[in-house]
């Protein structure tokens, strides 16, 4: 499979259609030889020669039939957390004689959960990118330039052909009505938290430590590559907004003979001074560690310092947010 050689910046940033993170591909109009749901599944597509079914070679992507009129093929993708949209990849990997030499992406913000037919007949989309070339077996990145929050994607084929991923990657713009009832993970992906750096990011990405629900796997954590020298691995991540920390869970489920040792926490306030949250503390392989937090000045990032290296499920930090950082929510919830 041929790729580009440098992927934009806006490609470690989370993506917000992947199933993992709730999103679903709710409609297509065709799906003949291969199912829209592969477009957001996690990782990269497979490819298996000589595998047929009743609908011939298994594709693990999207794939339409053969067109014998003019027209187009398209697939809505419900995100799994609404948000700002950087970027997006389309990705054909492995379709060579059968990708679309074509494509388009465009955007819509809805709110409830009105019916999948309904959304499709909506006319009211935003071109995020406009008709333009792909190429076949290859990862296909577009920066896109827009400050409004989506809740979903259209992809659009030209005329017809298969897509293996269809990769949304941006910024959550949670709904303020459902941060402010109480206390909230303020690292969690959907509600605004990010990883904004990390010293390692050899096997995976620090994004996943903020997925909702609990990894399954090790390939659902954050691991890092064995150290040689006396230094340590960390993650630095943006909260959903300046909040009061009640408690960290540091969770290395799924990590045995890879767990690191040992993890500190320290908060950021938003005037850039340092707050210890947890002190260098032995964790346990396999484990799901909470940990009461007693500092009480509001941090606004958290940087989490592992020792030496290894690899963590999951990290939750449950707060509360505080009145300025809700105002600045719900002005940002207003200006997309």
């Amino acid at each position: 499979m041929t790729t580009h050689e440098a992927q934009p910046d806006f490609t470690l940033l989370p993506d917000l259609a992947l199933r993992t993170l709730g999103g679903a591909v709710i409609w297509a109009n065709d799906e003949t030889f291969a199912e829209k749901e592969n477009l957001i599944r996690p990782g990269l597509a497979v490819y298996r020669p000589a595998t047929f079914g009743n609908k011939g070679q298994v594709y693990d992507g999207w794939e339409t039939r053969r067109r014998r009129e003019p027209g187009r093929d398209e697939a809505i993708v419900r995100l799994g957390v609404p948000g700002v949209i950087r970027g997006v990849v389309i990705d054909t990997a492995w379709f060579t004689g059968n990708f679309p030499p074509e494509v388009s992406v465009e955007a819509l913000a809805v709110q409830g959960y009105p019916p999948a037919a309904e959304i499709a007949e909506r006319t009211d989309w935003l071109t995020l990118l406009s008709r333009t070339k792909v190429n076949g077996d290859a990862r296909n990145p577009f920066e896109v330039h827009s400050e409004r929050r989506f809740t979903h994607v259209r992809l659009t084929i030209y005329p017809d052909g298969g897509v293996a991923r269809l990769r949304v990657h941006g910024e959550a713009r949670p709904d303020p009505a459902l941060l402010g009832t109480g206390p909230v993970d303020l690292a969690a992906l959907e509600n605004g938290g990010m990883a904004i750096d990390c010293s390692n990011r050899f096997y995976s990405s620090p994004q996943n430590l903020l997925f909702p629900g609990v990894a399954r796997v090790m390939g659902e954590g954050w691991e890092t590559a064995r150290r040689r020298d006396d230094a340590n691995d960390w993650v630095q991540v943006r909260l959903a907004g300046e909040g009061a920390v009640a408690v960290a869970v540091v969770d290395t489920s799924c990590f045995l003979g890879n767990s690191p040792g040992a993890a500190a926490l320290t908060g950021t306030t938003g005037t850039g001074e340092s707050v210890e949250l947890l002190p260098r503390t032995p964790l346990q392989p396999d484990t799901r560690h909470q940990f009461p937090i007693a500092a009480t000045a509001p941090v606004t990032e958290v940087r989490l310092d592992i020792y030496p290296d290894g690899g963590l499920a999951r990290l939750r930090v449950h707060g509360t947010l505080t009145a300025r950082a809700l105002a600045g929510i719900e002005a940002a919830w207003r200006r997309t």
